[in-house]
């Protein structure tokens, strides 16, 4: 059995790669310093996140670069309407073998993968869409009565537009709840707009090194479950989940104007899941108030249901998240 001290060790040691992996994206993508670390507190979480931005803001670059600096297998799925659920998890075709007797070969889809982007999720219909529920909840896909495992580690990065929504499917509740973040990913600045003309239209583009592999990661992620916390700090996530339902005796005006439905368990084990991970990542041992804080609205924006008013006020959920905080404290 380590001592304490060599445990500390240990634990500096692999957030240390943490910081390489923030260092090697960068080299890549230019700001988004926010979008990556929430992509990285997912992914050390064991969890799945949906990205949501306009068009051309380098979702599927991001993606594919975080992939190449931890060493994971990387597939991506272009979600339309004509997608079927085969395209995603593959089927089994009769093939003949080399006996010149008939059998049937599995061919793997594009979910086995450490690595899978949905790109936009919400083009296919709600029948494609939920054959990624049983790889992202149980992490086995199901063809023809047999179960197989999906790779390890995996990780489902969806995106989404939020504009040009006619002839999408919204995910269902139960879906979006499967997804541990929902991450805003905004415009660039002014100054990383010229940035990225320096990077992206020269002769030679960054090639950034793998820095990490799917089992240093998978270590990583047993070590941040290992990450204390305190009864005081559970008491007010819990305090901020309850305070998001309209029922609830300590819930805010707004909340109770606005708001349908609030957040539900899970939301809670998130919340304390993406705490632990940003505490990790921070090179700390323990989750802190400001860890819920900090991590509150990418875990709980997507799962906060406004009512008719709300949505006819056109009241953003974050406006919500942050009127819930003020009014607990």
């Amino acid at each position: 059995m380590i001592s304490l001290e060599e445990r500390e060790k240990e634990l500096a040691l692999l957030q240390s790669h943490i910081k390489q992996v923030k260092a090697e994206i960068s080299k890549v993508i230019v700001g988004q310093e926010e979008v990556i670390e929430q992509l990285i507190w997912a992914m050390v979480a064991e969890g799945h996140a949906l990205l949501e931005g306009m068009p051309g803001v380098g979702k599927t670059m991001l993606i594919r670069t975080i992939s190449d600096v931890m060493e994971l297998s990387f597939s991506r799925i272009q979600f339309t309407p004509d997608l079927m659920p085969s395209d995603i998890t593959g089927t089994k075709m009769i093939e003949l073998q080399d006996d010149g007797k008939q059998s049937f070969v599995f061919h793997e889809g594009p979910i086995f993968a450490n690595v899978v982007l949905a790109d936009e999720i919400n083009r296919a219909t709600p029948k494609t869409q939920s054959s990624l529920l049983e790889a992202m909840a149980e992490k086995t896909v199901t063809i023809m009565g047999e179960t197989r495992k999906v790779a390890a580690p995996f990780f489902v990065l969806a995106t989404q537009n939020p504009i040009d929504m006619e002839g999408t499917y919204p995910l269902p509740e139960a879906q979006m709840d499967r997804f541990l973040l929902k991450i805003n990913m905004g415009y660039p600045s002014k100054q990383d707009l010229y940035e990225i003309i320096n990077r992206t239209t020269g002769v030679e583009s960054a090639k950034p090194e793998k820095v990490m592999n799917q089992e240093m990661i998978m270590t990583i992620q047993q070590s941040v479950k290992e990450i204390l916390v305190s009864d005081e700090i559970v008491d007010y996530a819990v305090k901020l989940i309850m305070a998001t339902h309209p029922s609830d005796e300590h819930a805010s005006d707004k909340v109770k104007q606005y708001v349908r439905y609030g957040v539900g368990p899970r939301g809670l084990q998130s919340l304390i899941r993406i705490a632990k991970a940003r505490a990790f990542c921070a090179g700390r041992f323990h989750v802190s108030k400001g860890d819920i804080k900090q991590t509150a609205f990418p875990v709980l924006r997507h799962r906060l249901f406004l009512n008719f008013e709300g949505e006819a006020s056109g009241v953003e959920v974050d406006d919500i998240l942050e009127d819930v905080m003020q009014h607990i404290d």
